[in-house]
């Protein structure tokens, strides 16, 4: 009797190696949730599997993905990157990616949610002059600055570095010229040190995931950041005053208590395009009580002064680090009291009283969904080059916010970054159960319905559902006619 012919094999083959000891159990987990034993076989690496038309996932870190793969079987291979998204995740290119939009769409919801920023490329203090010539906002601050007597506060971010590294405040040109000359590298050999522009990744200059810092160290003299190592730079208005409320792990509901802090918000891109922001947001707090910036606090003790401004909680001691992360949507329905804010001339300014809304959280969530479709699409249809879509692949970004009170008393969002691989160790323990949701959700969403299967009704393990719209919800949907 003639063998049977051999059944098609129409299992899925993933390789999950996400080098992180926080993540990678919960993305198995994930996995395992939605997918019966049969239909999935966990391997160690591609050529494990028994023919090139087999099913494949890959869910690893950027460098180790083969998208050689991914472009060769478009239709069974799937990865959880895409190869270029520079338009989105460079501070410097998300500047760009920004303005060019709002020229081309004035009324675009990014004119009201994002700092317009001034770019700037340098490589040594002595050079910065130079590099300025075209920064005229900047110039027409600091002229305006000694006509009227106050001062416009700047943040300075480096545009190719994570986790908050080289973050700086300046109000003059002098502050930001000593900013620089602490950054030059004492010898030729020690700029040398660093790792070289060509080989670094799409995934970040600073790797979020793995933690590594690829130039310096946080206990080197300025903050483990070389100027020329990093070149590209931007300034942008200091967001003041903030929304202020107390970190988790305080008591007190004094003003002079509170801290500023921002959201976490994780993002779910899939094929070519959804958008889909994850309804379980975090609250990242900063270390010290805010005090608005001002050139006395910062000049003598600029790192320590900084704990009161930079939320990032990569920069942050052990002990400082403890209970300054929250679920967003545990945090007080009604906004307590806001200290008056001295404007940066040193006089007083009363605040706008807030009125009372127990809604705005939801009211901020909706920003953020309006804002994070937007920047999307702006990426995708007006910085294509720079943000390349492929129909089989999925990413989890985070993008972090903050929260103004205009004048009006009015809370408006500001989008500050868009991060690739997230560091989600900054989450904690606590609220691990965010990131296992997450989990979750990107496999029903972003997963399952590439390989044919139906995406299931699970909740998360955090009660989130997106049958009520608490899990990935879609923000934007858009065909780029990519196949």
């Amino acid at each position: 009797m003639a063998a049977a012919p051999p059944l098609e094999d129409n299992k899925i083959y993933a390789l999950i190696n996400y080098e992180d000891p926080y993540v990678q159990p919960l993305i198995v987990a994930a996995i395992q949730k939605h997918f019966p034993p049969e239909t999935i076989e966990l391997i160690s690496e591609l050529n494990a599997t028994p023919s090139k038309s087999s099913r494949v996932l890959q869910w690893v870190q950027y460098e180790s993905i083969n998208f050689e793969h991914v472009f060769q079987h478009s239709t069974t291979s799937l990865a959880n990157a895409y190869v270029i998204r520079k338009a989105l995740i460079r501070k410097h290119y998300l500047a760009t990616t920004v303005a060019n939009w709002i020229v081309k769409h004035p009324e675009s919801v990014l004119a009201k949610h994002v700092k317009p920023s001034v770019e700037f490329e340098v490589d040594y203090a002595e050079f910065l002059d130079d590099a300025l010539v075209e920064a005229w906002e900047l110039h027409e601050s600091w002229r305006r600055s000694k006509g009227n007597g106050g001062k416009d506060w700047w943040i300075l971010k480096p545009g190719m570095s994570e986790r908050g590294q080289g973050i700086r405040l300046f109000s003059s040109e002098e502050e930001l010229t000593r900013i620089f000359e602490g950054w030059d590298p004492e010898s030729d050999d020690e700029e040398e040190e660093g790792e070289d522009d060509d080989t670094r990744s799409d995934a970040g200059f600073v790797s979020e995931a793995s933690g590594k810092e690829e130039v310096g160290g946080d206990g080197k003299d300025g903050g483990g950041i070389i100027t020329s190592q990093l070149r590209h730079f931007i300034a942008q208005p200091y967001i003041h005053p903030p929304l202020l409320l107390a970190p988790p792990s305080s008591s007190s509901s004094s003003p002079s208590a509170t801290h500023k802090f921002h959201i976490r918000t994780y993002v779910l891109a899939t094929g070519a395009l959804q958008i889909h922001v994850y309804h379980p947001m975090l609250a990242l707090f900063a270390a010290r009580p805010y005090t608005p910036p001002s050139s006395t606090t910062l000049e003598g003790h600029a790192e320590d002064a900084l704990r009161a401004h930079l939320t990032n909680t990569c920069l942050q001691e052990t002990g400082d680090r403890e209970g300054s992360v929250g679920s967003f949507w545990n945090l007080p329905d009604r906004i307590p009291e806001q200290p008056l804010n001295p404007s940066s001339d040193g006089a007083k300014e009363a605040s706008t009283p807030l009125p009372p809304n127990a809604n705005w959280k939801e009211e901020v969530y909706k920003q953020i969904c309006a804002i994070t479709g937007e920047v999307f699409e702006a990426a995708a249809r007006g910085m294509s080059i720079h943000f390349q879509a492929l129909p089989n692949a999925f990413e989890i970004f985070g993008l972090d916010f903050m929260i103004s009170i205009e004048k009006n008393g009015e809370l408006r969002t500001w989008l500050l970054e868009v991060n690739a691989f997230p560091d989600f160790r900054q989450t904690g323990e606590e609220c691990k159960g965010v990131v296992e949701g997450l989990m979750v959700e990107v496999v029903r969403v972003g997963i399952k319905p590439f390989f044919g299967e139906t995406s299931g009704e699970a909740d998360g393990p955090d009660g989130a559902s997106h049958r009520n719209g608490k899990g990935l919800v879609k923000v934007l949907d858009i065909d780029l006619g990519r196949r």
